[in-house]
């Protein structure tokens, strides 16, 4: 059975500015300029209101499965509002239990080497996010702090780094050492 017309809408902060181009959605905000391609997804989108700060997602006649997309298209876009005024920011903590791992941050902060992972003498190298800049903690050893304006950069620079140190053939209950996501959340979050 097939939905005639799912819909959805977001509303847009006064400080942020939205347009769209055919598929393409960009916001402007304090923080910079995002834009996303929605290209792939069979959607109307629409902007709504005098002064144009209500997205409407359409999807006409979609089966079962289809109307998700629009909770997807909406919550990239909230995202993308919320990377645009406060920014993402992720902490990353390493975690060693006999061998100290040091992290060092290249090419400002574009570069992340891992050394001295589990006594290995290679270095594990991390290339960021173009959006993406990696910084060390003061407040807290161990700790490296990820930000950038688009969250899909900022989580996939953390994860490379949690994935470059995975153990292999060892028992994971036993072997903890790793650098992990310790924190998620906002620019201005972590601040105030």
């Amino acid at each position: 059975m097939k939905t005639i017309l799912s819909n959805q809408t977001v509303d847009i902060p006064e400080k942020v500015g939205i347009t769209l181009k055919g598929h393409t959605v960009i916001v402007k905000g304090p923080r910079g300029t995002l834009q996303r391609d929605f290209n792939h997804i069979n959607v109307e989108l629409s902007l709504l209101g005098k002064k144009k700060k209500r997205l409407q997602v359409d999807k006409w006649w979609g089966n079962r499965k289809e109307p998700a997309t629009l909770q997807t298209i909406c919550s990239h876009v909230q995202n993308m509002t919320e990377g645009v005024t406060l920014g993402f920011r992720y902490k990353v903590r390493s975690v060693y239990a006999h061998f100290p791992i040091n992290i060092v941050i290249q090419e400002n902060g574009s570069l992340v080497e891992i050394r001295n992972f589990l006594g290995k003498k290679d270095i594990r190298r991390v290339r960021m996010g173009s959006g993406a800049a990696c910084s060390v903690s003061q407040a807290q050893k161990d700790e490296l702090i990820l930000e950038g304006n688009d969250i899909k950069l900022v989580s996939n620079s953390a994860a490379l780094i949690q994935q470059a140190t995975t153990v292999r053939n060892k028992d994971s209950r036993k072997i903890l050492d790793a650098v992990y996501v310790s924190e998620k959340g906002t620019g201005q979050q972590a601040d105030e």
